[in-house]
């Protein structure tokens, strides 16, 4: 259902089953799955990819140019998966020709006020709370929860079943399966209640725990852990994206 009252041009693609409500503009080049719903007041500018069943709450600005001098005109996209919620005001740049699209997986909750910068990648069901502000080329892994109002600095690094703290300055990779919080954000044990919830066993909660101890607790130098871990603890899936999310850290991950 379409109000009378919104502007779409008519090269955009809309599904079945949509509504959109009065005061939205939706640009050319525009793709909306079946069964969304547009709230009123939304801009969704050229290179919008959205999903099937999506929500989208009043004055978001969905796929509108980076925010970035290097910014050519390219032509990129801002990808938002099936079942996902957008509450108001979130603000989804696209794509520059690093990566050529912005991508929010499906059935993530992106709460009032963020902004999703350029270039990032955020994977399945992940929860971001209000007012957070993603930089640009930031990848956030799938589970991951990231309290309100915390900023994450451009190419970070978030691991899958992540917890991190309301009011957060990631400056520095958080691995996976790990809670943090504290300035500067500092390791405060592993996500266990997010995991059990999850379906992750306590053996292999506990096996997550051990490497954690390795890399936080014993006194060791990151090269020194990772060499410990491979050395001491079963090798297992949840492992070895432990050693390799640390070793392809660029940025260096938070400390203990």
């Amino acid at each position: 259902m379409n109000y009378p009252l919104t502007s779409i041009n008519p090269n955009a693609i809309i599904g079945s089953n949509v509504q959109i409500d009065p005061f939205t503009v939706i640009h050319e080049d525009v793709q909306i799955g079946e069964g969304s719903w547009i709230g009123s007041n939304v801009t969704i500018f050229p290179g919008a990819r959205i999903g099937k069943n999506v929500k989208i709450f009043p004055g978001a600005v969905i796929s509108a140019i980076p925010q970035d001098l290097k910014f050519g005109g390219e032509i990129t996209t801002a990808e938002i998966g099936d079942n996902t919620t957008i509450r108001e005001c979130v603000t989804v740049n696209r794509g520059t020709s690093d990566r050529q699209k912005t991508v929010i997986g499906p059935n993530c909750l992106i709460m009032a006020y963020v902004h999703i910068a350029h270039d990032c990648v955020i994977g399945n069901q992940c929860i971001i709370a209000n007012a957070v502000q993603l930089a640009g080329h930031v990848n956030v892994g799938d589970f991951a929860i990231i309290g309100g109002s915390s900023a994450v600095h451009q190419f970070g690094q978030i691991g899958r079943h992540v917890m991190i703290s309301g009011g957060s300055l990631v400056r520095k990779d958080v691995p996976p399966f790990t809670k943090s919080g504290r300035e500067p954000l500092t390791y405060a044990g592993v996500n266990s209640i997010g995991l059990k919830r999850r379906g992750f066993t306590d053996e292999l909660i506990n096996e997550i725990q051990e490497v954690y101890r390795f890399l936080y607790n014993k006194g060791l130098n990151t090269n020194d852990a990772l060499e410990q871990i491979e050395k001491s603890i079963r090798k297992s899936p949840e492992r070895d994206e432990i050693i390799d999310f640390i070793r392809n850290s660029e940025r260096g991950i938070m400390k203990g």
